[in-house]
């Protein structure tokens, strides 16, 4: 199977830690976001990969180690392809760019979702239903800021609302920014102009029944582009929503407490799980951390305070320091909202 990600975002809401790293290479548990989504497409049998760049592209293909061949790197059993934007194309534009070339069926994904979806349960409701079309669907507690998509009993889509009041969506279920393209839908998409595919390729694909069909997960689902929704990620990723261990390497050292190598943690200091340190992490005494991630090489002062936050690795958190809700960066702080 063939997928294109989205990954040309700029990551505004996440300033100023994407002000150097763009959005899908920010760690989520100390395991860089887009290495967690290429690892759950390649658990569902993508083995080819097209990477749509916009912003700060030259991280992507460093951290993906651009192979011999110009514009491709490997990521496990998937051949992995690099397409820059030449300017910002719009989802749907951006699409139509990346999968120049490909004549067969598309996983499309957003570059910030992170999810569990059962991807062949979504192929393969695809193919029963006929459809050009169809979107992955994720049901939320409040709709209000997202796309919601009514479908009928079968699951064809019968319109969208985009962000509707509090109270008047006709459905909680949302869009979920995974979808399954066949290459009729590519063909209909402007080349190189700015197009949406929510707002102007989806709606028009409505004119004719039986393109357009939903399908309805209740899998793990989140969008991590704001702070809150960043650092809820990682607690997630904690409580194990997304399976065990938390990231590549850890062990369990205590119940709910995740080392990925050797740690120095002086005998006064106080962990409390969920934790996750990385390897080459220190903590100082008197210093207290709990539900929190701290990156390898980070070093944690005497008395300092961690709670319910995040650490990137390399960073120092001065002693007597607090961080609570927040995200310690290598080029600054982000600051969240309580839990």
């Amino acid at each position: 199977m063939k997928a294109v990600v989205l990954v040309g975002g700029e990551g505004t809401r996440l300033r100023p830690l994407t002000y150097k790293t763009p959005k899908g290479l920010l760690p989520i548990a100390n395991l860089a976001f887009l290495d967690r989504q290429l690892t759950w497409l390649t658990g569902h049998g993508v083995d080819d990969i097209v990477l749509s760049l916009g912003y700060l592209p030259d991280a992507f293909r460093e951290h993906l180690a651009e192979g011999d061949v110009p514009g491709e790197a490997r990521f496990g059993p998937a051949r992995l392809r690099f397409r820059e934007e030449p300017e910002p194309l719009g989802t749907a534009g951006g699409i139509r760019f990346a999968a120049e070339g490909i004549e067969e069926r598309l996983i499309v994904c957003n570059g910030d979702v992170l999810t569990d979806l059962d991807l062949r349960a979504l192929v393969a409701f695809h193919e029963t239903s006929g459809a050009e079309a169809t979107i992955a669907l994720t049901r939320v507690d409040d709709p209000s800021a997202f796309g919601v998509v009514p479908t009928r009993d079968d699951g064809e889509v019968i319109a969208f609302v985009e962000k509707p009041p509090p109270g008047r969506a006709p459905t909680n279920w949302v869009n979920a920014g995974t979808y399954v393209l066949e290459p009729s839908v590519l063909e209909q998409i402007p080349p190189r102009l700015t197009v949406s595919i929510e707002r102007e390729t989806f709606p028009r694909m409505l004119d004719r029944p039986g393109r357009l069909f939903a399908f309805r997960s209740d899998g793990y689902w989140l969008d991590i582009g704001t702070p809150d929704k960043y650092l809820q990620a990682h607690a997630d990723v904690l409580a194990g929503r997304l399976g065990r261990p938390p990231a590549p390497g850890a062990t369990e050292r205590e119940p709910g407490i995740w080392v990925q190598g050797p740690v120095t943690i002086a005998a006064d200091a106080r962990i409390e799980a969920p934790v996750l340190l990385g390897a080459g992490v220190t903590v100082g005494a008197g210093a207290r951390i709990r539900n929190a991630v701290v990156g390898a090489d980070a070093s944690i002062g005497e008395r300092a305070r961690l709670d319910d936050a995040v650490v990137f690795g390399g960073v120092r958190v001065e002693p007597d320091a607090t961080v609570q809700h927040a995200v310690v960066g290598r080029d600054g702080l982000l600051q969240a909202g309580p839990a």
